[in-house]
């Protein structure tokens, strides 16, 4: 399911208690990783089709875990975007060259065609709003940019999560749902991988689509 059944004000409310939550408990994500994490997170680092000096944007960043894998092929740019405050100063303190912004993704105030790639890593069911998420990472990105949505462990995981947490989660969408969406902002999907225990998109942004 890609479109909450939430109103406007409803998602405002669950990002605040996405903040809250995630701000009380940034030492939950911080290592060591579930075995074959690392190698999906590099993985996923390399469906970004990074070229060296190239600028990225890594979605939810959480405490940077995806970044160590971004660093391997040498952006000379990385922006960290988080709606939690606590998780950004967790990235400062281990990657202080990251520009950090504390914003959703839908207000991140980059320019037009500022960046080659994003990438949503385990966070995807998080955003809400995912058509306005989109529109913005279209514009930001400039054209062909890739954008790389994916889950290190897959998309049953989500379904378990949902039983717990706090917030609001959408599921990871099926791959003509995914299409369907990226369609729908400009982006033309070129991978799907739906793995018991990695879900990865890729897609190209089209500044043609729209």
């Amino acid at each position: 399911m890609t479109g909450s059944p939430l109103t406007s004000e409803q998602i405002e409310e669950m990002d605040r208690v996405q903040r809250r939550y995630f701000n009380e408990n940034v030492d939950l994500f911080e290592p060591p990783l579930p075995e074959g994490v690392p190698e999906r997170l590099a993985a996923t680092a390399n469906a970004g089709r990074i070229k060296r000096g190239q600028k990225v944007i890594d979605v939810g960043t959480g405490t940077g875990i995806l970044i160590f894998y971004l660093l391997k092929h040498g952006p000379s740019q990385i922006h960290a975007c988080d709606l939690a405050e606590n998780m950004l100063c967790r990235v400062k303190e281990k990657y202080p060259r990251v520009l950090t912004h504390l914003c959703s993704v839908k207000e991140l105030p980059l320019p037009d065609n500022s960046l080659d790639a994003a990438f949503i890593n385990a966070c995807f069911s998080n955003i809400l709003d995912k058509a306005a998420s989109l529109k913005n990472l279209h514009r930001i990105l400039r054209p062909q940019g890739t954008l790389v949505i994916s889950h290190p462990l897959g998309k049953e995981f989500i379904v378990e999560l949902k039983k717990h947490t706090p917030f609001y989660l959408d599921l990871l969408p099926e791959k003509a749902e995914a299409k369907e969406l990226l369609d729908s902002q400009g982006f033309e999907m070129v991978t799907f991988r739906d793995d018991p225990l990695f879900y990865l998109v890729v897609a190209e942004n089209r500044k043609d689509r729209l």
